[in-house]
């Protein structure tokens, strides 16, 4: 229980349309406009004070006139406590033994006020009363100490709590934004990686006065690159949008392999709108090429294929190529050495953006490579809301 001024306040900027009209379905936490919730709260406790008050006042055969006292009381009760939260929210930033201890004492003295206050109050309006001063001063204060020390606890219990709520919620956001860094940087090891190999094509084309083909080939790399800087690096895109930059990215290639570079692309209806971290095939399709389809004269076919699998989807990239072997050692596979960013990096990101909910496996034969993933089916909201 507190108020605006104190460790939590209403935010103060003006919500955006679609916010409002999403706030008018879904219900808002009772914090979240902090401000409004101390005043909710302030008002209904002392509400249900007097309402307990009075009703034990009539129940005990008094006249009604004696709800006078009651609501003054209350009264009393409401402003001094709000006194208290300006008291209480200064203390909140000493030490704790400062806190506790002028707690302590605020809370005795805002008693003893109240107390004198009902004592006077009801002296004068039974004049006639054998109670003596003191006896009236002793109860009151036992009552107001009880309300006030209940309303005390209340209102530090409910700061903790909101000031533990916001500690989680700010170590959440850093989690989130380590993960958003951690997965910013595991795509930027691609754009370098990508762009030494398509550039040293390039200028292998140009110092063989190939400058019709270098020309086609910086053509084709400056679309692919738009296309891939369109999305943020920590975005994620359908498997339809990633087979279309898979596209471009092979066209590109195409120009230096010409028909020994055979890709196939079998994508499943049902998974193309599922959504996956952005350039996730890329590397593992790059390393097809370097090791099937470069050493071998007549080229390789490189496959790509995305499939339902219960509630997952499963993509596998596989080549013809001469597979693993002591001659061909494909980068980052167990137990094998090597020095590429690929596989790697792919594991890494898959782990960043599913957890425990993914899987990838590396498979070699005389038949060739294969590479295959299993993430869950994240449908792209958009192709939901057309179903």
């Amino acid at each position: 229980m507190t108020d605006g001024r104190n460790g939590f306040t209403p935010d103060r900027k003006s919500p955006s349309l679609k916010a409002m009209s999403v706030s008018r379905i879904q219900p808002q936490p009772f914090f979240a406009d902090k401000n409004r919730a101390f005043w909710n709260l302030q008002s209904l406790g002392w509400a249900g004070a007097f309402l307990l008050r009075g009703s034990s006042t009539i129940a005990n055969g008094q006249p009604v006139s004696s709800l006078v006292p009651v609501l003054i009381s209350t009264v009393t009760g409401y402003s001094v406590t709000l006194l208290i939260a300006v008291v209480f929210r200064f203390l909140q930033k000493q030490r704790p033994i400062v806190t506790w201890g002028v707690s302590i004492v605020t809370v005795v003295a805002a008693a003893g006020l109240v107390a004198f206050i009902d004592a006077w109050v009801f002296s004068t309006q039974n004049r006639g009363s054998e109670t003596a001063g003191v006896q009236l001063f002793l109860g009151a204060f036992y009552l107001s100490m009880t309300l006030l020390g209940a309303w005390s606890a209340l209102y530090y219990a409910i700061n903790f709590y909101l000031t533990v709520e916001e500690q989680a919620d700010q170590l959440l956001r850093l989690e989130n934004q380590a993960s958003s860094a951690q997965l910013a940087m595991l795509r930027y090891q691609l754009n370098p990686h990508f762009l030494f190999n398509t550039l040293n094509s390039i200028s292998t084309l140009v110092l063989l006065k190939q400058t019709d083909r270098a020309n086609a080939m910086l053509s084709r790399l400056s679309s692919f690159l738009r296309y891939t800087l369109i999305n943020e690096p920590t975005a994620q895109v359908t498997i339809a949008q990633e087979v279309e930059t898979l596209k471009l990215y092979l066209e590109i290639e195409k120009m230096r392999f010409e028909d020994r570079l055979r890709p196939v692309f079998t994508i499943d209806p049902a998974v193309a709108q599922s959504r996956l971290p952005s350039l996730l095939l890329q590397p593992l399709v790059e390393n097809a090429i370097k090791y099937a389809v470069t050493p071998k004269e007549e080229g390789a076919e490189i496959a790509i294929t995305a499939q339902p699998a219960g509630e997952n989807v499963r993509i596998v990239v596989s080549d013809t190529g001469p597979g693993l072997n002591e001659g061909n050692v494909r980068p980052n596979i167990p137990a094998h050495a090597g020095t590429g960013v690929g596989l790697a990096n792919i594991r890494d990101r898959l782990i960043q953006a599913f957890g425990e909910r993914q899987s990838m496996e590396t498979r070699s034969g005389p038949g060739g490579f294969s590479v295959i993933i299993e993430m869950p089916l994240n449908m792209d909201e958009t192709s939901k809301v057309a179903a």
